[in-house]
């Protein structure tokens, strides 16, 4: 039987499912709204609402020390900062992720280096991190790319034979696992975020935490100008500088209520990537690579991300994409366009005013022109993202992989 013409060419829609009307925010986060819109103060500190989120994070993430912040961004900074190392020390991360990894260290006179990651899982590859270690590393920062987990163990081993600090960075794993324990209790110090886009939400917001003892004590102050909230202490009597990040309590509300539903939804992002990634195994699509999940770990589809072998097709990546797209599916090419040290802002070294104050004091010669990740560079060149929503129903699933077999078979060289 010949095969369909691709929608784009006049054939019909492989994906005709519609997607169900998700409300993420219901009764749970009305009840907290409610309440806390009976309480004397909206403020953080004792707040019920964020000793509510608290509780409800460490039924997951047992951390004595947590932090409630305005955003996951802010959980890394208060988590940089609260190293106090010196200007000019290095901090080595992902060239794929969001610029929010970044930020704090740039803010503290750090310096961002860049390891390259694996061709397979897209994060760290500990054998890059090692190569990228200099005299003047003094930490590792993990990001747990799209609900998969990092090699922790490789990590936390080569932090141990240094001396890092391991921060890891599980904006978008929430419920990840890796061999069986949740992501954030191998590292140093754990930051989370609940931006509008990720598993759980309240708008925006993140948490930062910690079981070190180094840390934890001082960890609330790195969120809240270095003001001491005990009732006994005088608190606009800050000994160093820090920004305000704090927690709102009616972010907390929302938060709370959504963390309270975080094993449904993580168990519904299984299930959408799970089935979608075993359709398309079974579908045996020459040129095509798909992540690798080791079967101890728990991988949480924050997406899916998934490779093309550019001399397979006829045809370049973000054509085959447009295709999807025109095939019903929510496909997009790559990530994010390009490594982050690629950015204007690092190629330049805008940092500050069209400066970069530590490398003009000679504190690091770190050029952001010459540096170059090529697993990286080429994962982005050639991946395409197919979107994981918890409410995708199976045929929407099915059709969604029936879409992009039909489409990389159509454009096969």
């Amino acid at each position: 039987m010949p095969a369909q013409p691709l929608a784009l060419q006049g054939g019909p829609k492989t994906v005709t499912a519609t997607l169900p009307e998700h409300h993420r925010w219901g009764r749970e986060e009305l009840a907290r709204l409610t309440a806390m819109v009976d309480q004397p103060s909206l403020f953080y500190s004792k707040g019920p609402q964020c000793g509510a989120l608290l509780e409800e994070f460490r039924k997951t993430y047992p951390l004595r020390w947590a932090f409630p912040t305005s955003s996951g961004t802010a959980a890394l900074h208060v988590a940089v900062a609260a190293l106090q190392l010196p200007p000019g020390s290095e901090i080595i991360t992902s060239p794929i992720t969001d610029m929010g990894s970044v930020i704090g260290i740039l803010y503290q006179q750090l310096v961002p280096t860049f390891a390259d990651i694996d061709p397979h899982t897209y994060n760290l590859d500990p054998a890059a991190v090692r190569r990228a270690i200099t005299p003047k590393t003094r930490a590792i920062m993990a990001v747990h790319l799209a609900g998969a987990p990092s090699d922790n163990a490789a990590l936390a081993a080569l932090a141990r034979e240094h001396n890092l600090i391991l921060i890891e960075d599980c904006a978008q794993s929430w419920g990840a696992q890796f061999r069986g324990q949740p992501v954030g209790l191998t590292g140093h110090i754990a930051c989370y975020s609940f931006n509008e886009f990720k598993h759980v939400s309240c708008g925006d917001g993140g948490i930062v935490a910690t079981n070190d003892e180094r840390f934890g004590p001082t960890l609330a102050k790195w969120g809240d100008k270095f003001y001491d909230r005990n009732p006994t202490a005088d608190a606009r009597n800050p000994a160093t500088l820090a920004p305000n990040y704090r927690m709102s309590e009616p972010q907390a509300a929302v938060a709370a209520a959504q963390l309270g539903k975080l094993p449904a939804i993580v168990a519904a992002h299984i299930r959408v990537g799970s089935r979608l990634l075993a359709r398309l195994r079974a579908a045996s699509l020459p040129g095509v690579a798909l992540p690798v999940i080791d079967p101890r770990d728990t991988h949480t589809f924050w997406f899916c991300l998934l490779r093309l072998v550019p001399a397979a097709f006829r045809a370049s990546r973000d054509e085959i994409c447009a295709a999807l797209v025109a095939e019903g599916a929510t496909a997009s090419p790559g990530y994010i366009p390009q490594p982050v040290y690629r950015y204007p802002v690092f190629r330049n070294h805008n940092f500050f005013a069209g400066s970069w104050p530590v490398r003009e004091a000679g504190l690091t010669t770190v050029d952001y022109r010459q540096v170059s990740c090529p697993v990286a560079e080429a994962i982005l060149a050639d991946s395409i993202s197919l979107r994981i929503h918890p409410a995708m129903t199976d045929e929407h699933v099915d059709q969604t992989a029936d879409a992009f077999a039909k489409v990389v078979r159509h454009y096969a060289a």
